[in-house]
């Protein structure tokens, strides 16, 4: 009863509160991958290895 009181009785309440979770959970989701991928990948991506082939470009 108290969450239909404060969140579903009013209409843009309860839309803006949509809104407000699915993009807190957006973000949330997109880090929590992200770590999970540079964990399972660490020393296989471009930005571990970037040091071992890369040039500087003032160098010529």
């Amino acid at each position: 009863n108290a969450f239909y009181n404060t969140v579903v009785k009013r209409n843009s309440f309860y839309v803006t509160s949509i809104f407000v979770t699915a993009f807190a959970f957006n973000i949330g989701f997109d880090v929590g991958v992200s770590r999970v991928w540079d964990n399972v990948n660490a020393g296989k991506q471009w930005k571990d290895i970037r040091d071992k082939y890369a040039t500087p470009a003032d160098e010529e």
